[in-house]
């Protein structure tokens, strides 16, 4: 039985346009993060997902709720896959942090998370819930879930066995809306594609 589940990235902030640590400040998307919305619409109608899961946060929900109109799909929403807390790096770029702190996070993000943050290997292992009961609630369907930049890549590291500490060198940075499609069959999961735009052309339904 073969188990595909999508996850996208939400759409622009006003933060992430300047690269800015949005972690658990719920800001909404801003207009372009609104048309990569209508993007992520256009590329599910074809998709054609079975269900739709979403994290809490509101640019989240946002970028979902034109693809859940469209569809006629009613979106879970579920509090394991809102973003990872970055404590006092919220709302800043990495080079306005102090160098130590930064320097420590880069290094090794598990061992040294930012100050008041929440430690990635929690998130990591908070998602990995999530995701094992979206299977198992969908499995042999096809499920589009709208999350977040870091998320989604601890996520991966999870179910591919790769080490967590690790996520910011083995895997890039999500572009917004981006997708990320894996395939759980036979007990295993494989990555079929990653950081790829949702347009039609770019990834196949």
């Amino acid at each position: 039985m073969r188990t595909t589940v999508v996850l996208a990235r939400h759409g622009r902030t006003e933060w992430h346009h300047g690269n800015r640590y949005t972690g658990s400040t719920d800001l909404p998307i801003d207009s372009v993060g609104l048309q990569q919305a209508e993007f992520l619409k256009v590329w599910a109608e074809d998709f054609q997902p079975d269900a739709l899961w979403s994290s809490p946060m509101l640019r989240a929900r946002q970028t979902i709720a034109p693809t859940a109109e469209a569809l006629g799909l009613v979106p879970t929403t579920d509090a394991r896959l809102r973003e990872v807390d970055f404590g006092s790096a919220e709302g800043k770029m990495l080079s306005e942090l102090p160098p130590a702190v930064a320097g420590a996070f880069t290094v090794d993000p598990v061992a040294n998370p930012f100050p008041g943050g929440e430690n990635v290997a929690d998130a990591a292992e908070r998602v990995r819930r999530g995701f094992d009961e979206l299977v198992q609630r969908h499995a042999g369907g096809k499920v589009l879930v709208v999350a977040h930049n870091t998320l989604i890549r601890l996520l991966v590291c999870r179910v591919l066995g790769l080490p967590v500490r690790d996520y910011r060198r083995l895997l890039p940075a999500l572009g917004p809306a981006a997708l990320v499609r894996l395939r759980q069959q036979d007990g295993t999961v494989g990555l079929e594609a990653f950081n790829v735009p949702a347009v039609r052309t770019e990834i196949p339904a």
